[in-house]
């Protein structure tokens, strides 16, 4: 595998898992977006980070989508070198958005502008990189694929459905200051769960899928979870609460992720924004996007 180019650019989507009872299954991307640009150089790396994480995020080689880079050139023997990235980031951290999942996308998606042989990272090989590296596919494969997604499977035998979702399917984030590492939510997870519980969830991941597709008046029911939510409830107290009152309202609403955004399967009214923001959450409407793409160096999509 050779370097072709020495510069690429692309943007990846925020993204919820789960989805309520699609536990570490399901997914769907939303719009908001990190853009990161990648120069190879003969030097040190060098990490730019402008907007979500500027404070916070290493700038050296320890940066996440530089060790992704430099892995995944790597694993396809193509030579390594210094990086330059540039990274404007909007996707929050520590909000169960996947910002580290659309890095690791990021960086994989750089890897494919970089080479000779872009159809080695097709995005089957995209997504079983990035589940390596991610740990699971609910974030990482609408990330790459766009819309909602069904993964399954496991290792080579990984596979992935993008879901043909109905156009009167609308959503929100509703995103809270705290942040919580996916570390943490995933502590409190039992090692085993009622039998009674697995079938519920089942039942309406089943049901989640079709309500998706063909029938959005059923989401409040298809979004119902025994897996996961209640067991994280006292690690995210303000957006338990939330969620709560907000199921209690028959508003159709989970925990995006690990948490503590909330995302809705509604578009939320001004009036009702407001009122969410006093109480300490930043609204977001989306619509329905496609996933990582490469960008021009004045940000228009290239084909």
């Amino acid at each position: 595998m050779r370097l072709i180019n020495s510069h690429a650019r692309v943007r990846v989507p925020a993204t919820s898992g789960n989805l309520g009872p699609g536990f570490d299954s399901m997914g769907m991307a939303h719009d908001l977006w990190d853009e990161v640009a990648v120069t190879l150089t003969t030097g040190a790396s060098r990490v730019v980070i402008l907007g979500e994480g500027s404070q916070t995020l290493p700038r050296d080689e320890s940066h996440l989508i530089v060790q992704t880079i430099k892995t995944t050139l790597e694993r396809l023997g193509a030579p390594s070198s210094g990086i330059d990235l540039v990274c404007r980031n909007k996707i929050p951290h520590g909000r169960g958005l996947g910002s580290s999942a659309a890095a690791i996308v990021a960086a994989i998606m750089l890897v494919k502008g970089l080479i000779d042989r872009p159809d080695a990272l097709d995005e089957a090989a995209m997504l079983k990189l990035a589940t390596e590296f991610e740990g699971h596919p609910d974030n990482a494969a609408p990330a790459i694929y766009g819309g909602a997604t069904l993964s399954w499977g496991e290792g080579d035998g990984l596979e992935t459905a993008r879901l043909n979702v109905s156009p009167n399917v609308k959503t929100a984030l509703l995103v809270p200051n705290e942040v919580l590492p996916t570390s943490q939510a995933r502590s409190v997870l039992p090692s085993a769960v009622p039998h009674r519980d697995a079938v519920f969830n089942s039942a309406r991941s089943a049901l989640l899928v079709h309500a998706l597709e063909h029938q959005p008046e059923l989401l409040f029911a298809a979004t119902a979870d025994k897996l996961h939510q209640d067991y994280r409830a006292d690690s995210m107290p303000k957006s338990a609460a939330m969620l709560e009152a907000l199921r209690a309202a028959n508003w159709p609403a989970v925990i995006s992720g690990a948490g503590p955004t909330i995302l809705v399967f509604a578009h939320i009214d001004a009036p009702m924004a407001k009122i969410l923001g006093e109480q300490g959450f930043r609204v977001i409407n989306s619509t329905q996007v496609r996933g990582a793409h490469f960008v021009d160096d004045n940000g228009n999509v290239q084909s």
